[in-house]
């Protein structure tokens, strides 16, 4: 059972927990791998780069694609933050989840660049509700599962691990919030996500403390601590 500590810190991981961009990030790759003469689904996409830092997407890339891409990374995100200007729509229900809980401090640990992280906000009307505490995996040595962005945002927000909670929506995220020593939320919410169980298996063997399939059951998850 989990222990019964209300959270001093709340942790957004953000793509699929804050953002429900994963479909087109995903869709803008499929797309750019094709052109590349390595053709994927959005889906096969997904489960080849979903989670994954920005130096790892390349070396993927580059190994289907048989050749170095020097300018991957920039068409990349050209494409992408052309579809998020027009289509992200932020996760149903977290922005009341915020608003309800705004007396607990808040942050955002992803393996999302600071640029992308910046746009999403602002497409989505959340911006203000993240005015700092944004850490992404670009700043430190190791991305997810390590926990180095954990251990940095507990860091600088001056709160103990084991005091604050993580909301995640991978595996690997999760697994970087239990080495770390934080609770972890597996949030189930997200439109990418496959309607069946092994989203919510995958979360579970990973150590996610709690499972949410919406911000309701997040809410009566954190009330309950």
């Amino acid at each position: 059972m989990a222990e019964q500590i209300p959270p001093r810190l709340i942790v957004f991981d953000f793509d699929g927990v804050i953002a429900d961009s994963e479909v087109l990030a995903c869709e803008a790759l499929a797309a750019y791998a094709g052109d590349l003469g390595a053709p994927m689904t959005w889906q096969e996409a997904a489960k080849l780069f979903v989670g994954k830092r920005a130096s790892d997407e390349v070396a993927t890339m580059e190994a289907l694609a048989g050749r170095p891409l020097p300018d991957f990374l920039p068409e990349l995100e050209r494409r992408t933050f052309a579809l998020f200007e027009h289509s992200l729509r932020p996760i149903p229900g977290v922005a009341d989840f915020i608003a309800r809980h705004a007396d607990i401090p808040r942050c955002i640990a992803s393996s999302s660049s600071p640029r992308r992280i910046a746009l999403c906000l602002r497409v989505m009307g959340l911006a203000e509700r993240f005015p700092r505490g944004i850490y992404s995996a670009e700043t430190v040595a190791r991305g997810k599962p390590f926990p180095d962005i954990f251990l940095k945002a507990a860091r600088e927000e001056g709160v103990e691990p084991r005091d604050a909670i993580v909301i995640e929506d991978s595996a690997s995220g999760v697994r970087a919030a239990v080495a770390a020593g934080m609770r972890v939320i597996g949030l189930l919410a997200a439109s990418h996500l496959p309607p069946n169980h092994e989203a919510e298996a995958a979360l579970v063997a990973a150590g996610a403390t709690f499972i949410a399939r919406d911000y309701d059951e997040v809410a009566r998850i954190v009330d309950a601590l």
